[in-house]
């Protein structure tokens, strides 16, 4: 009887163990900084497009801010507030429209506190053309 409860002990510690190894100790970390293809700007409040991606993806302002998107990309964009195709979430962000390569365009005031979305209307499927503006 002895035997069986020190074996049954020993097991238990070993799957412990092994759950506990398994939880953590070993995750990586990737490192935060510029998404594949696109060079965030250095100016504050401002997103890029680049290479068919908007960076961030995610971006915080206080209220009252406008933001700027430039159009690094060799297409036009035509960037406006979620939902597809209203537009209705955030109509401040419906005033940067179309971008021509080259081109960039500021959204009116952001002055209720919110998360907003944004998309290409033009390609509201692509996923790396979808930002998120949270206003605070």
């Amino acid at each position: 009887m002895r035997r069986f409860g020190t074996w049954a002990g020993g097991a238990a510690l070993a799957a412990g163990l092994a759950v506990a190894a398994g939880c953590g100790s070993s995750s990586s970390t990737t490192p935060a900084g510029p998404s594949a293809g696109c060079t965030p700007s250095t100016s504050a409040n401002t997103l890029v497009i680049q290479n068919n991606t908007i960076c961030p993806a995610a971006l915080t302002v206080a209220r009252g801010t406008q933001i700027t998107i430039l159009n690094s990309d060799s297409r036009t964009h035509e960037m406006d507030s979620d939902p597809h195709p209203e537009h209705t979430d955030c109509p401040e962000l419906n005033q940067i429209g179309f971008l021509n390569p080259g081109q960039s365009r500021q959204s009116g005031n952001l002055n209720t506190a919110r998360k907003c979305g944004l998309h290409d209307h033009a390609s509201p499927d692509t996923t790396s053309l979808r930002a998120t503006i949270t206003i605070q």
